[in-house]
């Protein structure tokens, strides 16, 4: 038998190298910063009812912490929630006192919920409760906060993160 020469084929391809992970996108850093101050001696369920009532405000007011809405894989579509994370923290009367204070000589933006909303069932009646009172012997039950970062921690002194 003849026996031709075999030409080599062409060489195969080699395996592709593994791609390397993409890098992590950097974290968000927020220069500003959303904080609730809730006092120390509430109820679990006025602690959840304060929170909710204190950003509502927030979000009406400062559209700036808005983002925008969400849809899942389906495309069914929710409503737009705030950009960035809202830090829960607590302290004593005195302390919710001297945070409204600070809160008030920075002019931040803030919302505040005082214990005589417990008793009241509906806007009108908590907004005249809050215009009965003078500013200095308002019974703060919580107070949200917004603004730039340094100037939310001064005002943020002395309470802890809520547990």
């Amino acid at each position: 038998m003849n026996e031709q020469p075999t030409r080599p084929g062409p060489a195969a391809p080699e395996p592709a190298a593994p791609e390397a992970p993409a890098p992590a996108p950097a974290p968000v850093r927020f220069d500003t910063k959303i904080a609730v101050l809730l006092r120390e001696d509430l109820e679990t369920w006025q602690r959840l009812n304060v929170t909710a009532f204190l950003v509502s405000g927030l979000g009406t007011t400062v559209p700036e912490v808005v983002g925008e809405p969400y849809a899942d894989a389906d495309d069914v579509s929710y409503l737009p929630m705030f950009r960035q994370p809202v830090l829960v923290f607590e302290g004593t009367k005195e302390t919710l006192a001297a945070a409204h204070g600070r809160a008030l000589s920075r002019a931040l933006p803030r919302a505040l919920f005082t214990t005589d909303l417990f008793a009241t069932g509906n806007d009108r009646d908590n907004r005249a409760a809050v215009r009965a009172v003078r500013t200095s012997g308002l019974d703060l039950a919580g107070l949200a906060v917004y603004g730039p970062r340094n100037a939310v921690d001064k005002v943020m002194k002395g309470a802890r993160m809520h547990p």
